[in-house]
């Protein structure tokens, strides 16, 4: 008689981020300041137009968010709570320590727009909430870690199980939240809506 054993678990959390905030976050509240800081961010802007980056995204100019605006100092405090929650999940060993909020940026994609695969160094969780997404706007694309060491395996079948499959798409909803190793490659396909696509990325690393 065989057995087959899952090994080497890749774990995705994902929630509403307002289940466990003690002060509830106004995603409306928050799209509108995203976009305010967006349009007023000019070193943003001009980071963007240097590097290709289609639309916007506060990640090379403003380290400041929480300070910056109130909502982003609430938010902050909700995610700690699923981020310890995850960690838990993972069976992590903090002994006594604690994972902090070290980086929060605004992302905003419009039609066309894409961030190509990538992870996020020098971090222990990353994630990613999500503040606006229009019908037919950008999954979340996760990718196998081991895909560069499968040489000739075989392709799978489209109708595999999703923990066999080298690619797995996630389509949040506005209010949600994701979590994941920021060792795991990630990327968001093209904007195929009209409308932009907002979100609010983080890292987490030792307190």
């Amino acid at each position: 008689m065989s057995t087959t054993t899952n090994l080497f678990v890749t774990r995705l959390y994902r929630a509403k981020l307002n289940d466990l905030a003690k002060k509830k976050v106004n995603y409306e509240e928050l799209r509108d300041t995203c976009i305010a800081i967006a349009e007023d961010d000019e070193a943003g802007q001009e980071w963007c137009e240097r590097e290709g980056y289609p639309g916007y995204t506060s990640y090379a100019s403003l380290d400041d968010l929480p300070w910056r605006a109130p909502i982003f100092a609430d938010l902050e405090k909700a995610l700690d709570k699923h981020v310890a929650a995850f960690c838990d999940e993972l069976g992590f060993d903090l002994q006594g320590k604690k994972l902090k909020c070290n980086a929060f940026w605004i992302n905003i994609l419009p039609e066309g727009g894409t961030h190509s695969s990538h992870i996020h160094p020098h971090s222990v969780i990353s994630g990613t909430t999500y503040v606006q997404m229009p019908e037919g706007t950008s999954a979340l694309k996760l990718e196998d870690p081991r895909l560069a060491m499968m040489m000739m395996s075989p392709l799978r079948r489209k109708d595999a199980a999703q923990e066999l499959q080298p690619f797995v798409y996630v389509k949040p909803e506005v209010g949600e939240m994701l979590l994941w190793e920021s060792w795991l490659r990630h990327e968001v396909p093209m904007n195929m809506s009209e409308e932009e696509r907002i979100s609010v990325s983080f890292n987490y690393n030792w307190a």
